[in-house]
Formats: C-alpha cells, structure tokens, sequence
C-alpha cells in the first residue's frame, strides 16, 4: 500500500516538488498554477522559504514575474515583489533550468537597467502615468529604454513561451512527487509538524493578521467573546442608522445567535439588539495620551 511519498531519492534539501495527480497531465496553465497553489498552501501555513523546495520556488517565482510583468511591466514586478534581491535570484535560476534563454537575458538587462537608475529616473519610470515624451523630471533616455524593454518582453513570449516551458520543466523534474488531494494534505501536514518553532511563527502569525484586521473587525470580536457569541459574518457598515434620535454609523454582523449591531462612540464600543436596541456587551476604550 503506497504512504503518498516517492521513492525518489530527494534533492540536497530533503525538499521534494510536490504536484496534484488531478492535475499533472493537465493543460500547461492548469500544471503552473497547480505548482503556484501548493507553494501559496504551504506559505499559508507557515513553512518558509528555505523549507519548500528550491524548484517549486524556481516556478513559482517565473511565474510571478510573468504575471507581473504582463499586468504592469517590469515596474510592476519591482512594486510588488517582497524581496527582490533574493527573488530574482529564483527567476534566473527559474528560466536558465526551464530553457527559457532569452527570457533569462531579457531579465537581466531588465535589471541592469533599473539598478542603475538613478532615484528620480526609479520614480519616474515606476510611475505608469508619466508622459515619457513631455521632459518631465526623470525621464530620461535611461527610462525609455526600460518602456522599451517591457515592449521586448510581450514580443518575446511570441516566440518564447513561458509557460508551456515552464510546465514542461516542472514534470520532468527526477525528484517530481505527484499526490492525490489526501496525499498531498498528509504531505503538507508532514512538513508543517517537522517545524521546529511552529508555536512562535503562529503567534507571530496571528499578531500580523491582528494588525492588518480593520479596527471594526476588532471591536465585533471582542463584542462577541463578551458576550459569549460565536461571530459568523459581517454583512455592511451603515453611516445613516438612527440610533436614539441621532443619525450614527451601524456595523451589522451575524452570530451564531442571530443579527446584532455594533455602535462605538470615543469612549466604548456596544453590541445591541437591532430590534429591542437590548445590549448584550459593551466594551471601553482605552484613552492614550499624546
């Protein structure tokens, strides 16, 4: 009986590229972006980069300059990259193993180009709304000649596509472990239980979803855990809900005890009963000095 696992000796890294089995003889978008969901599964729950297999990344991160570049340029890629010293060095290994040669050196003229810009040329270029023909400042020859590259790029993918070489790579890898959807989970959860901090990098995860959460969302939660309800859903914000004669903002939610709003003034925060306005929690604002 198979455990879900390759008996493919695994790469230095003891990390394998792992593909659904639904989707490996797929079209060539279907087996990129299958590839692209795995590494997006295992970011979510938490493994970092030096734990997912260096070719996975390899594609994935092709593909992210592809998807990129086609949506905004190169300008679009430098914007949205996370760390762009370290993920070009996945593209370029990426397309020189995929054989995507002439990609590889449009690349890297791309980013001699850009690298040796100086700031107010960066700005320029990086602002997709300047007119490169009426001399404003920092557009220069040097911009131009990244506005050229970018035409090069959608010319080359004519003849050099990514994404059928890209696909073809991925399925030719010696070390390739292709699961059904069972496998893969029991794979994924293999990985995540051989973390050796995992308790800190959930706390730390759950910090930075807490910072991005709109305060709003905050507020409903903590409502919620006093009085005891299990929040289900946020349905809208309403600026114009007459509250005790005066016009007020109202968030609506639902509960697992029905629907509920919230209604917060500078002091505290309430959780009323939309029909007998009863409150059912309240909670206070701390006050911060300047």
């Amino acid at each position: 009986m198979s455990n879900g696992l390759s008996t493919t000796a695994l790469p230095a890294t003891g990390y394998a590229t792992v593909l659904p089995r639904e989707l490996i003889n797929g079209s060539d978008a279907e087996v990129v972006d299958a590839n692209v969901d795995v590494v997006n599964v295992m970011y979510a729950e938490l493994l970092d980069i030096e734990e997912i297999a260096p070719d996975a990344l390899r594609s994935y991160y092709v593909d992210f300059y592809l998807t990129q570049s086609l949506g905004g340029g190169f300008a679009q890629y430098v914007f949205t990259v996370p760390d762009r010293e370290d993920i070009d060095v996945y593209v370029r290994a990426g397309l020189e193993q995929m054989g995507a040669s002439a990609h590889l050196d449009l690349f890297n003229r791309t980013v001699a180009a850009f690298d040796a810009l100086s700031e107010d040329e960066a700005d320029a270029y990086l602002d997709r709304d300047a007119d490169l023909d009426d001399g404003a400042d920092g557009i220069t020859d040097a911009v131009r000649l990244l506005e050229k590259l970018d035409g090069e790029f959608e010319t080359l993918l004519e003849t050099e596509d990514i994404i059928a070489l890209n696909a073809a790579w991925l399925r030719s890898l010696p070390d390739l472990l292709v699961l059904n959807d069972e496998e893969l989970d029991r794979h994924i959860a293999e990985r995540v239980s051989r973390i050796p901090n995992l308790a800190e990098r959930q706390a730390e995860a759950a910090e930075d979803d807490l910072l991005d959460t709109p305060e709003f969302e905050v507020i409903i939660r903590e409502l919620c855990d006093v009085a005891g309800h299990t929040l289900l859903k946020i349905t809208m914000g309403d600026p114009n809900y007459d509250h005790d004669g005066q016009t007020t903002l109202a968030w609506h939610f639902t509960t697992d005890q029905g629907e509920f709003l919230m209604l917060d003034d500078e002091h505290e925060a309430v959780m009323i009963h939309p029909d007998t306005q009863e409150i059912l929690a309240a909670v206070e604002f701390e006050v911060e000095d300047d």
